[in-house]
């Protein structure tokens, strides 16, 4: 998976096309990512013993990778994202449209 934890992306398909947030938690097993502000989904919850309090929640759900696009710090652009070693040794990623090292 190229989309990382803290990484900038732009949602391109779904009902929240063109949203732009960051990535707070990525499941690479499972192929998604939970983006700040973006797919809000309500759940009607139970009390808890004084810890959850009762009623409709909304918080962000899960997005598919297939559906976001990594922002390019450089160009700014939404962009394919690509590997490439370094002299050192290291993996890094690159952005297909500037060839910018994003790591």
């Amino acid at each position: 998976m190229k989309i990382k934890k803290n990484d900038d992306v732009l949602v391109v398909a779904g009902k929240d096309r063109g949203k732009k947030g960051k990535v707070r938690f990525a499941y690479p097993k499972k192929g998604k990512v939970i983006v700040e502000g973006v797919k809000f989904i309500k759940r009607h919850t139970r009390a808890k013993a004084q810890v959850r309090q009762a009623g409709i929640i909304e918080r962000e759900a899960p997005v598919s990778v297939s559906d976001v696009m990594l922002l390019c710090g450089k160009c700014n652009h939404p962009a394919r994202i690509g590997y490439r070693m370094l002299d050192d040794g290291r993996r890094v990623r690159f952005c297909h449209a500037c060839g910018e090292v994003i790591d």
